[in-house]
Order: C-alpha cells, then sequence, then structure tokens
C-alpha cells in the first residue's frame, strides 16, 4: 500500500510499517501545502494519508475526500505517543478503506 505521511507525522514512524511503501509530504516536495490542495495530489499516488492534524476533520469535508485519512488521536505526534497506535494501524490497512475520515485511538 502506498502511504504518505502528513507534515507532522515523524517519519521514523515508517519503519513500523512493513511491506508498505512510505514518503512523507516532505519528500514528496509538498511541505507547506493546504489541506484541501494536499488531499487531491495525494489522490493521485498513494492509496492513505496518515496525519496526527484532528483539525482536518473541521477543514475538509468527510464525505468528498479523494482518499481514506487516518487521523491518529495521541498526546503527541512524538514517535513514542504514536507507536502505541500501530496495532491499530496495521489492523486497519489492508481492509478496503472507504474515502473518509477513519480516526485511530479517539
Amino acid at each position: 500500500m502506498n502511504i504518505l505521511f502528513d507534515e507532522c507525522v515523524p517519519k521514523r514512524l515508517r519503519k513500523h510499517l512493513p511491506g508498505h511503501d512510505v514518503k512523507t509530504v516532505q519528500e514528496c516536495g509538498w511541505a507547506g501545502i493546504k489541506n484541501g490542495d494536499l488531499l487531491k495530489r495525494a489522490s493521485e499516488g498513494f492509496d492513505v494519508l496518515v496525519t496526527v492534524d484532528r483539525n482536518l476533520a473541521f477543514q475538509q469535508n468527510p464525505r468528498e475526500l479523494a482518499l481514506p485519512v487516518l487521523v491518529i488521536h495521541a498526546q503527541t505526534n512524538r514517535l513514542k505517543d504514536l507507536e502505541r497506535h500501530v496495532p491499530q494501524i496495521l489492523q486497519l490497512l489492508p481492509t478496503h478503506l472507504s474515502k473518509t475520515l477513519h480516526h485511530i485511538g479517539a
């Protein structure tokens, strides 16, 4: 699965998602792009966007997303706080994810 990490997700989290092709917004040259444009670009080459940006739910219409978005609810965006949500992420990834927001750890 092709996964895109939003700017707020540490790239070191990718080591916890073996078997998946993970890129960051920065690696794609998309740093600073607004969420709406980012989602459109991401839908052209990625299967899912992973973020910790809870405001995305208020900025975008969840029914009109161009790809599935996993929103991780963690205390911080530090790797140690995100690692505990990896089992749930790995459980969701092989399923057919709808093009909406999927909340993890909420």
